[in-house]
């Protein structure tokens, strides 16, 4: 069964030969190795690229063990490099391969070299990191299928489709378990020996009891806005731990480090500025999301949201959380201000969508409850309603779009309906 996963193959297609090493990232499991000897080298083979002229190594192959010491694999990459032809380097697991910056960034002094690699190591690979490459790295940031692409395999209806979907996520390798307690055993196996023994073993992390109690409390209030700060009181109250607001803060950035999670901050849109806290989390895969609470706490309405927001993400968006500052009066004729969100400010160039995600709206006053907001922006962005309950795209009179959720997943220019 082959996954297409033509946005990152179209991807690097389109950064061929741009002199800059091309570091696919990403959370473990989500299909970077596949995307780079499957999906490329077959691209690269139906472009009539002779044989010979495409490299490939991987360094967690217990063949290639002896490459791992750079002292032996440049001598070996050099003299393959026969002439002055293109040559394609496809390099996977890279973090094992010693002093690699140094041999990455002497591959990318060669014209004629087209270099190519992924890896496991968040902290190697993290955007912060790739200014080791000294302006050589490019990176494109890969994620779990989405839910077009979960269905392009998946054999079922899109409501039982989704159903699944936010169940058991997006990594590829759910496909190759049938039963369900096969598919919780295996992302709940992955949680605690893949990822939280990376997170823990990379970042030289004391207490792994603390760093599982967050991804607890996180994975329980996906989407909610926390800072550290109140995390701390959280641990407080509920657990009658001390931990301080600065630990939680490394503890979240290591997360996000990983790939594990990712923020959102909010945006005031008319003030026009970023408000440093609280900020909102999200999950880069639902199922890891539910793994982590054994599925027992599984809210349709929040898997909704954190399954946009990593939509929106894959799109190419920059995404926030927008607040909107309403002056009103109440019941007492006192004048007051209030904050009201937008749950995504979605921004890509000259670009900007305003998107909410409403699970079900039952009634007149909810509609009007999701829409005030998007009416109170004072700009002409788009302004869109996600939802479940929609039957088609329908624009109502003051220019607001409503579509299904299902429309609007399956159709990659779903934002220009």
């Amino acid at each position: 069964m082959e996954i297409r996963r033509d946005v990152y193959l179209n991807t690097l297609i389109s950064k061929k030969h741009n002199g800059l090493i091309k570091v696919i990232t990403g959370v473990r499991r989500c299909g970077k190795s596949y995307l780079l000897f499957n999906l490329f080298r077959d691209h690269l083979t139906k472009s009539k690229v002779p044989k010979d002229r495409v490299i490939e190594m991987a360094f967690d192959s217990f063949e290639n063990k002896k490459y791992r010491d750079p002292e032996v694999f440049f001598p070996f990459l050099t003299d393959r490099l026969k002439d002055q032809d293109e040559y394609y380097v496809l390099l996977d697991e890279v973090q094992l391969l010693g002093d690699v910056e140094s041999v990455l960034n002497s591959l990318a002094r060669k014209r004629n070299v087209d270099v190519y690699v992924t890896g496991s190591n968040a902290k190697f690979l993290s955007k912060d990191v790739i200014t080791e490459f000294r302006g050589r790295g490019d990176e494109v940031r890969m994620h779990p299928l989405t839910f077009a692409e979960y269905m392009s395999v998946y054999p079922g209806d899109r409501t039982s489709g989704w159903r699944d979907y936010v169940i058991y996520g997006g990594l590829p390798l759910i496909f190759a378990f049938a039963a369900p307690e096969q598919k919780a055993s295996f992302l709940k196996t992955l949680f605690e020996e893949t990822y939280i023994s990376d997170v823990v073993g990379r970042n030289n992390i004391r207490n792994k009891a603390e760093l599982e109690e967050l991804l607890n409390i996180l994975s329980s209030e996906i989407g909610s806005l926390t800072n550290p700060r109140k995390l701390s009181a959280a641990f407080k109250s509920v657990k009658n731990k001390t931990i301080t607001p600065n630990a939680i803060k490394r503890y979240l950035d290591c997360l996000c480090d990983s790939f594990l999670i990712d923020r959102a901050q909010r945006f005031d849109i008319k003030g026009r500025k970023y408000i440093d806290t609280p900020l909102k989390y999200y999950f880069a895969d639902l199922g890891l999301r539910n793994a982590r609470l054994n599925f027992r706490q599984i809210e349709e309405t929040h898997a909704m949201e954190n399954v946009i927001f990593n939509e929106l993400k894959v799109r190419g968006f920059n995404v926030d959380v927008g607040v909107v500052v309403m002056n009103e009066v109440d019941a007492a004729g006192k004048k007051i201000r209030k904050q009201t969100e937008i749950d995504f400010v979605c921004n890509k160039g000259p670009k900007r969508y305003y998107i909410q995600s409403a699970f079900a709206l039952p009634d007149a006053e909810k509609a009007a409850q999701e829409r005030r907001p998007l009416l109170r922006t004072g700009d002409g962005f788009k302004k869109i309603v996600v939802t479940k309950d929609a039957l088609a795209p329908l624009y109502d009179d003051n220019g607001i779009l409503t579509m299904n959720i299902f429309d609007f997943l399956l159709d990659s220019n779903s934002l220009d309906f």
